[in-house]
């Protein structure tokens, strides 16, 4: 993985671009005022899912980075390294120019795939932890297959003298966090423990999850690989890799404690579940499955840890528009204990979550007496802290009435109440380190040609009309499109210029009537013809001025051939 590609999977477009634009949800994409024109209605789009956004009063529009080099006025080194600071990645390790550091992560990726490796093999060798699993959790082969269990022996130095043996150091092996120093040797990091890998979202192993097998007071339960350049807890969701396409069938996701009860239920059959890392779900492991799905269920103890865990992720989930519920596992158990039990229970538990401020409500309501004074304002000062973070009126006027009922106080208190526990300090924007201005000509002329390709890239009965116009009539960027695509005869979206026509198109054109867009390409061809030909006269008639007899009958040949490209075209759309 290169820099732009590392630094790019560690930020959110619209994270970046909100510290400037105030953006709001318009469903799949958000929406903002331009910061690099005058206009009034929104017309500037973030899309989340393709991580790019485009301009529509401008005509800009790109990826991150790009959009950091227009609102900062800086270079693509830059902005690179702008957006490296803010994702915490050490661009050092990409561009030292030494032999190799560029591809160190790549080889620190082929070494924690190597330990998995290595790993799976001790499993094989040793009964007590094949027991453990077979026996006493239950796990099929094949299960034990899907998730690369292993074990790791118990002696001081086994996985590092395997790793050395395949030509990796002792400094790589600390960096990957598969091995420790200790007294200045090197030793293990894992021993005597099950071992669980885990995956990015592409399914490459990052780290793992050790789970004690013998009853130990002095040690953890479990321990994880720690913060290393390929794993990070705050953005890992076990199991995602193998779950993502089974969230996106289903519609949605199911979000465990323990990475076991995500083995349990994929054995089970309910596939679309991933775990946090403990009950601390970040901005991150939302966004990374609001890729795929837009509603989130949470299947954590019914306790107050648990209830706290909900309480922190509301508020992220309302900012990203995604609909959070709560799974109600029967008292005493959690999903792997279910599961074991009854596994249609556990799938009709999942089809019936409670909406989690409906589930956080009646909790709260069950912890205080609401006949009393001191019940009801503690019940109600808990309960406005979440629906101040509700962005739906309706919603919220809704949940002012079920408080008032539940304390049998007026509406008005509620309200009262509310609007002075909500007082929300205004977000202050960065300052693009460019003027705003008005659409020039040009500029006019790109949007132009921006909607002309939206429309024959996704209507392929309409690109016969790019017969008609000279490749010299587009941009330099429109122009590589173009070749880039065949000719049209065959579109991928693989480049951000092919991304943003996409966005342009699902935007503007989405729902408009065949007969529609074939008048649309019509009247786009002829001004841009119009516009293109202008142009052209323009410069021919400077350079007329001071041309020779030979230049200026050329020049003037040159004159009469775009206005027969006028009439030419004129007639085709006729």
């Amino acid at each position: 993985m290169d820099a732009v590609t590392e630094v790019k999977s560690r930020i959110n477009i619209e994270d970046i671009v909100s510290e400037y634009v105030q953006l709001k949800r318009a469903g799949r994409n958000f929406k903002g005022l331009s910061p690099f024109t005058n206009e009034k209605t929104p017309s500037f789009i973030v899309s989340p899912e393709k991580q790019i956004w485009h301009d529509f009063s401008s005509g800009k529009g790109g990826d991150v980075i790009s959009f950091i080099q227009e609102v900062e006025g800086l270079d693509f080194k830059g902005s690179l390294e702008l957006l490296a600071r803010k994702a915490g990645v050490d661009l050092s390790s990409f561009s030292s120019g030494k032999p190799g550091d560029s591809k160190q992560k790549d080889r620190l990726y082929k070494l924690v795939e190597l330990a998995v490796g290595y790993y799976q093999q001790q499993l094989t060798k040793n009964e007590q932890p094949l027991k453990y699993l077979r026996q006493i959790r239950g796990y099929e082969k094949q299960t034990l297959i899907d998730f690369k269990f292993g074990y790791s022996p118990n002696g001081s130095n086994n996985l590092g003298k395997y790793l050395a043996s395949k030509g990796y150091t002792d400094d790589e092996m600390i960096k990957a966090g598969v091995c420790v120093k200790r007294g200045g040797e090197i030793v293990d990091m894992f021993r005597d423990r099950l071992m669980i890998p885990l995956s990015d979202t592409q399914g490459r192993p990052v780290g793992f999850t050790a789970r004690l097998l013998k009853k130990n007071d002095n040690a953890p339960k479990y321990i994880n690989t720690p913060a290393t350049i390929l794993y990070d807890k705050g953005r890992q969701l076990f199991g995602f890799s193998t779950a993502k396409e089974y969230i996106r069938k289903s519609g949605y996701a199911v979000v465990v404690e323990g990475n076991l009860d995500v083995v349990a239920s994929w054995q089970a059959g309910v596939k679309q579940v991933v775990a946090s890392a403990g009950t601390a779900l970040t901005t991150y492991h939302l966004k990374t499955l609001q890729r795929f799905t837009g509603d989130v269920r949470l299947a954590f103890d019914d306790d107050r840890a648990g209830q706290e865990a909900a309480e922190r992720t509301i508020p992220l989930a309302q900012e990203l528009g995604i609909e959070l519920s709560f799974i109600k596992i029967p008292s005493g158990k959690d999903p792997d204990e279910l599961i074991k039990q009854d596994v249609a229970e556990w799938q009709k538990t999942v089809d019936s979550p409670i909406y989690m401020i409906d589930w956080l409500i009646d909790k709260a309501a069950g912890e205080v007496d609401l006949t009393t004074a001191p019940g009801k304002r503690q019940f109600t000062s808990r309960v406005l802290n979440i629906v101040k973070h509700i962005k739906d009126e309706v919603e919220v006027e809704h949940y002012i009435r079920v408080i008032a009922e539940k304390t049998k106080t007026s509406i008005e208190s509620v309200n009262k109440k509310f609007a002075s526990d909500s007082k929300q300090t205004t977000v202050r924007l960065k300052k693009p380190k460019i003027e705003k201005t008005n659409a020039p000509e040009d500029a006019e002329q790109i949007i132009r040609e921006q909607h002309f390709l939206a429309i024959i890239k996704e209507v392929s009965d309409l690109r016969k009309v790019l017969e008609l116009l000279p490749k010299e009539m587009f941009s330099e960027q429109a122009q590589q499109f173009l070749e880039d695509t065949d000719s049209m005869q065959e579109v991928k979206d693989t480049s951000e210029y092919g991304k943003m026509l996409t966005l342009l198109f699902e935007e503007s054109y989405q729902h408009t009537e065949h007969e529609e867009l074939e008048y649309q390409i019509k009247q786009l061809t002829n001004r841009l013809v119009e516009f293109y030909t202008r142009q052209a006269k323009n410069n021919i008639l400077n350079e007329l001025e001071k041309a020779d007899e030979h230049e200026e009958k050329h020049l003037l040949t040159q004159v009469n051939e775009l206005e027969l490209l006028k009439k030419k075209v004129q007639s085709a759309l006729k």
